[in-house]
């Protein structure tokens, strides 16, 4: 079974970056270098902020588009483990629709 973790990274711009790999060594390298062209590219310096267990693969890339579909503030409740706040966001956004 092939492994994966999520992740996400502060911009310089003070923007969140939100990926997945199975390598997050090698690929927190290779978004400081400036290996990999798009977002990140230009909004170095990076910062690793949060990354999730390792796990299956597909589930985290089910994750990964989990996470980047949330408000700055729901990920930022992920990040500091704030469960109640999570669930907080997620029950405002329902009840928006």
């Amino acid at each position: 079974m092939k492994t994966g973790s999520v992740y996400i990274l502060l911009c310089s711009d003070n923007t969140f970056y939100t990926g997945v790999t199975s390598n997050l060594e090698e690929r927190l390298y290779q978004h400081h270098e400036g290996l990999i062209p798009g977002y990140t590219h230009p909004r170095r310096p990076l910062r690793l902020l949060w990354n999730s267990e390792e796990m299956d693969i597909q589930d985290a890339i089910l994750l990964e588009k989990q996470i980047k579909g949330w408000s700055r503030a729901k990920k930022q409740a992920l990040m500091a483990g704030d469960i109640s706040e999570l669930v907080s966001l997620s029950v405002a956004y329902r009840d928006k629709k």
